[in-house]
């Protein structure tokens, strides 16, 4: 029995997010083994070792998502997957292993190349095989696979941290078990389509339109949507012929063409200064500020990767619905509210001078509601709007680009949260209330909605938009234009293949 094509779209989607579970369990798992006794007393790292072993990981992605816009081109999005999954493997293997802090910080980083990669391919890889219509369900499964990445490392680090207690165990095992299910995605990898736009970009066009056949109308090639899709994508493929392709300077060449790319870099950035990263990196030291003990912080965080996953699912259910610009200003809105509240507690609290166990309840309260208020809006959406603001000359560039950003500044707030917390104490958070405020209020200035606008047709939308969006709504409705097209090809056009075998027959022969 045939998958419904959208369903087929869903689940191949959820297959490659298995890159989004590595990265998020790299984050959280991180929390514990900088926390074990056992890798203490290992590695002896000082602090400033430690912070390298967290933000060199996300300093290998930066340069992963950089190699990983010209690997997209070249190899196509299928087998940067594929490789990628392969230096993964490398790096979490020398993590497991590691004798001194050096080889730690050398898988970190060799694993980082690979998550960056990931990273920047796996959202680029689900947009371009998608339906417009559930294109926002599928980009947010990054952050939804994410969050389970870190429910499951939070778990194994809790119960690795206390039942193997006195044994190297204690951080060897979450350290390894990571390459597990990037084993899966690198063996099973081979079985994923390749991006139909990419096919086309790349002289295949007959074997394009098989696989958008394939995940579009159960195979039929003329079905009247599944034409024009394909006729969309030709025409994009043709004028890029046509024009240079873009450069890195490219992305900022014309108006419109700076305003995405400006605008998916500054996301990326605004997500890492609400927070979050510190939290994920840094949770042992930041909890011990109100109190608290490694053991119980560990089990406080395994709670909330429950409640992000919780969140995220909602978010991936909900999001094609609810459009993507009120849903983030919303939650960076809550989000400054949440930091508000926890560094109040925090200085009237100290754990130095007092422990209250309210103010301990109410910090681990205001900790939670941000993690679910981020995971449902502002983490999801770094990756959606990205994703579906590119047209494809710009697409593998100006996303690589977003997420170098987003990589690089993860890396600044691993390398300085330690410290911070040490010299500066709950001050540090003021740099989060403010920032959260903010990014709500930039976005709400500059951001326009990207909901269900098709990737052929983004440029002709970002130069409708105005720069200053409030208020605004488009002269026509974008998603219509899809299906406006697919009626002209069913009332008239006819297709220039007579039968589904006698194409098949002409790819086999081109290969």
């Amino acid at each position: 029995m045939a998958i419904y094509p959208k369903l087929n779209q869903f689940l191949i989607c959820c297959f490659v997010s298995i890159g989004s579970f590595a990265y998020g369990y790299d984050l959280s798992v991180i929390a514990q083994v900088i926390a074990s006794e056992s890798f203490l007393e290992r590695l002896n790292p000082t602090i400033n070792e430690t912070s390298a072993v967290v933000s060199l990981f996300t300093g290998g992605a930066f340069f992963g998502a950089f190699a990983a816009g010209y690997l997209s081109d070249y190899l196509g999005r299928k087998y940067t997957i594929t490789t990628s999954c392969a230096v993964f493997i490398l790096g979490g293997i020398l993590q497991a292993t590691c004798v001194n802090i050096g080889m730690l910080v050398a898988g970190r980083f060799i694993a980082g190349l690979a998550v960056g990669s990931l990273c920047m391919i796996i959202p680029l890889f689900q947009a371009e095989l998608a339906h417009p219509s559930i294109r926002g369900t599928v980009t947010s499964l990054q952050q939804f696979f994410l969050g389970i990445g870190a429910l499951v490392a939070s778990w194994i680090a809790y119960g690795s941290y206390v039942g193997l207690a006195g044994s190297e165990k204690q951080f060897r095992l979450p350290l390894g078990l990571q390459v597990v299910p990037i084993g899966l995605l690198f063996f099973a990898s081979i079985l994923l389509p390749e991006s139909p736009r990419w096919l086309a970009a790349h002289g295949k066009r007959d074997q394009a339109l098989i696989t958008l056949a394939k995940l579009h109308s159960y195979g039929n090639v003329n079905d009247s949507e599944t034409r024009a899709q394909y006729h969309e994508i030709i025409e994009e493929v043709e004028f890029e012929k046509a024009n240079p392709t873009v450069s890195w300077i490219g992305l900022f060449a014309t108006k419109d063409r700076a305003r995405r790319t400006s605008l998916s870099c500054i996301l990326q950035a605004s997500v890492q200064m609400t927070g979050v990263s510190s939290i994920q990196y840094y949770s042992v030291t930041i909890f011990r500020k109100m109190g608290l003990t490694t053991g119980r912080t560990l089990l406080y965080q395994s709670i909330n990767s429950i409640i992000a996953l919780i969140a995220q699912a909602l978010c991936f259910l909900t999001i094609d619905f609810t459009g993507r610009r009120w849903v983030l200003i919303s939650t960076n809105l809550l989000s400054s509210v949440c930091f508000i509240v926890a560094t109040i507690l925090m200085a009237k609290f100290p754990a130095a001078t007092t422990s209250s166990r309210p103010a301990q309840i109410g910090f681990i309260a205001s900790t939670w509601i941000y993690n679910f208020v981020f995971s449902y809006g502002i983490g999801p959406l770094s990756w959606v709007i990205p994703s579906e603001s590119f047209n494809l000359q710009m697409r593998s560039k100006g996303i690589s680009l977003a997420t170098m950003v987003s990589f690089a500044f993860n890396t600044m707030i691993g390398q300085v949260t330690a410290v911070a917390m040490e010299r500066v104490g709950y001050r540090f958070y003021y740099l989060f209330c403010i920032c959260c405020f903010t990014n709500a209020l930039f976005f709400w200035a500059f951001l326009p909605e990207t909901r269900r606008v098709p990737l052929e047709l983004s440029d002709e939308y970002w130069k409708e938009a105005p720069l200053f969006v409030p208020g605004w709504k488009p002269a026509k409705d974008y998603s219509a234009d899809l299906k406006e097209k697919a009626n002209i090809l069913e009332a008239g056009r006819r297709f220039d293949v007579d039968s589904i075998d006698e194409l098949k027959e002409e790819v086999e022969h081109n290969e």
